[in-house]
């Protein structure tokens, strides 16, 4: 007695369509991965080759209608920009926000800057620093 064979002969009938369909699918998918991983490359070089200055906030002296800032910026030698700083009051309401602005060849500047409030102020936030 033989046996039957219930597979197809190898290179009679070409490839199936699965064959063909798995293959798109990874080409599909390789291209989408490359694209995003050039996307996130381009917005991480952005991120940190735009990014001319950092900044913050080392201590703060609230009294009852300003915030005394201590603020440590670093920057590109060249570059000029301002910082934005809030205090906000014990019930988290803001009571200041003001931009400070920096300048000038220094690569690092410390400075005490004051934020006039319209009530007591409790906390000192450096929002962010941004280049002009």
């Amino acid at each position: 007695m033989s046996t039957a064979s219930t597979r197809l002969p190898e290179g009679r009938y070409g490839r199936s369509s699965d064959q063909r369909a798995d293959r798109k699918l990874r080409i599909a998918g390789s291209v989408l991965g490359a694209a995003l991983l050039a996307l996130i490359g381009y917005f991480a070089y952005h991120y940190v080759a735009q990014n001319e200055i950092s900044a913050e906030v080392i201590t703060f002296q609230a009294s009852g209608d300003a915030v005394k800032v201590h603020l440590e910026v670093r920057k590109d030698a060249g570059a000029s920009g301002y910082c934005t700083v809030r205090s906000q009051s014990a019930d988290g309401a803001e009571v200041g926000r003001a931009d400070f602005r920096f300048s000038g060849s220094a690569t690092r500047i410390d400075k005490v800057v004051t934020l006039r409030t319209t009530a007591q102020g409790t906390t000192a936030e450096l929002l962010g620093c941004h280049a002009d």
